[in-house]
């Protein structure tokens, strides 16, 4: 199977490139710089390297580096953003760091035709940059491709060697030919033939489960969202009923959600347990404000509750539905920074008695509904938005008490009863309340009301990489308002998130 080596420097949107690169059915493995040099020798099925981000600066003095060596392999190479700067640096092109930062959409314009990276780009088009430093000089055998009123050298290419570089990220959907930059490098430059499937994802796993697995017992984590009901219903076709599924009602959970799972996985090839712990985490959540404090405290408790279970049922492993998202925003590669904690990664204790198995480890969200299409999931359940395992106390700013869920449980369920009622929810990624630790003056029944503020967060998304805030028509904004201000007692006032991510992160906390 013909696959693309990316090398992870530690950027943000290195999982992102891998995931576009999947998208026109090419497999992609992610590997760090120390490694690559190896990986390239070792491995025949490589057809091309793509260099990621990374949040250094080329000329810090430990900033990950490759070997000049590497760059002499006879693969076709892509650096994005950092690895377009390392490129350049490491040929003895120059690198400055920018008197202002470029970041979000920006104007690209094409100066020199290319016959193979930017084949069929028109002349000028939108990039999403999020960078400081520019390349200002190349040395020879490079041709500066493009531009941008910051970056002197926003594209280059060495034709001759087929190495390239871009200061603009193409797998952000905000850059307009991102798509079409792939593809000429996948296809005509690297010359890789489509091999990525949904049947042979949803094969692998499941022969991967039996061969981690085997004759032990496995507990799994089940939320009722689209991650852990597709790990599940995997789990269950590879060892049967030696799965167990855990539901834990922490208090945190959305309107109907327990009676939800149960309806729904209760007829499934599977042991269901559901674990009413609402006073359990509430205790522990006391007083506790700081947001990653609060994933910590969650995460531990969930793996004490799973630790008792297995050992009660003599399990050996726990199953997570941690997905490619999950990982690289909790700065669990080399070079990356660490954005949150998922409670499913980074509250796991290093002394935990049970083995951890992610079993969607290396998909991202969009791909995971595919496998539950192709599984063949209630539809209720593919039309099911996101929802983060800590649940409603990362949208609670300040302590977690019962009656802060409450509001924000009410208000979302309000935003999304009135978004089901028109065809913008099918194409949302995820819509909720967020509660302020703050309250506002109001006029309620001819009298002043001091109660809470609530934000309203309405996504669109691919892949939970980036985002875009969702343009809601005004009369449908002003619906969901009056029913909140009207239904929730506690509150007062509503407003409209209107941050795309980046900046912003989809959640608050």
């Amino acid at each position: 199977m013909d696959k693309i080596l990316i090398v992870d420097f530690g950027g943000q949107y290195c999982h992102l490139i891998a995931r576009r690169i999947r998208d026109v059915q090419v497999w992609t493995e992610i590997i760090s710089p120390e490694a690559a040099a190896q990986k390239i020798q070792n491995d025949d099925s490589i057809k091309g390297v793509i260099l990621s981000g990374g949040a250094r600066s080329v000329y810090e003095k430990n900033a990950p580096k490759l070997s000049r060596a590497f760059f002499d392999c006879s693969l076709p190479i892509l650096g994005i953003c950092y690895g377009h700067q390392l490129i350049a640096h490491m040929f003895g092109g120059k690198v400055n760091s920018g008197k202002a930062g470029e970041y979000g959409i920006t104007d690209l314009f094409v100066q020199k035709s290319d016959p193979l990276l930017l084949h069929s780009l028109p002349a000028h088009q939108k990039v999403w940059m999020n960078h400081r430093d520019i390349v200002v000089r190349l040395s020879a055998g490079f041709v500066s491709l493009a531009h941008t009123a910051h970056s002197p050298i926003a594209a280059f290419a060495n034709p001759d060697r087929k190495i390239f570089g871009v200061q603009f990220h193409p797998e952000v959907t905000h850059t307009q030919y991102g798509m079409q930059i792939f593809k000429n490098f996948v296809f005509q430059i690297c010359h890789a033939k489509k091999s990525w499937t949904t049947s042979r994802m949803k094969d692998d796993i499941v022969q991967e489960a039996k061969e981690v697995i085997g004759d032990r017992k496995a507990l799994i984590g089940l939320s009722g969202g689209i991650d852990s009901s597709v790990a599940a219903v995997l789990l269950s076709k590879a060892i049967s009923n030696k799965l167990i599924a855990v539901y834990v009602d922490t208090g945190l959970m959305r309107v109907d959600d327990t009676a939800y799972v149960r309806k729904v996985f209760q007829t499934m090839p599977l042991a269901l347990r559901i674990i009413d712990a609402k006073k359990q985490f509430f205790r522990a959540l006391k007083g506790v404000e700081d947001p990653e404090k609060k994933r910590k405290i969650i995460g531990k408790l969930f793996v004490d509750i799973f630790s008792a279970i297995a050992k009660k049922e003599k399990s050996q492993v726990l199953v997570q539905g941690t997905i490619y998202s999950d990982r690289i925003e909790s700065g669990l590669t080399a070079h990356s920074a660490t954005i949150k904690s998922h409670h499913n990664v980074g509250g796991l204790p290093k002394n935990l008695k049970l083995e951890v198995y992610e079993p969607l480890r290396e998909l991202y969200k969009d791909e995971v509904r595919t496998l539950a299409r192709a599984l063949k999931l209630p539809k209720v359940m593919l039309t099911r938005q996101v929802f983060p395992g800590p649940g409603l106390a990362v949208r609670i700013i300040g302590e977690v008490v019962p009656t802060r869920v409450q509001i924000v449980r009410q208000a979302s369920a309000i935003i999304e009863e009135e978004l089901k009622k028109t065809l913008l929810w099918k194409k949302l990624w995820m819509s909720f309340a967020v509660l302020l630790p703050i309250r506002s003056v109001g006029i309620q029944g001819d009298a002043r009301s001091y109660k809470y503020p609530v934000v309203v967060r309405i996504l669109e998304s691919k892949d939970a990489m980036t985002a875009n805030f969702a343009k809601i028509p005004f009369e449908i904004l002003e619906k969901i308002s009056t029913r909140i201000t009207n239904e929730v007692r506690e509150v007062n006032r509503v407003v409209y998130d209107i941050t795309n991510k980046p900046p912003a992160t989809m959640e608050w906390e």
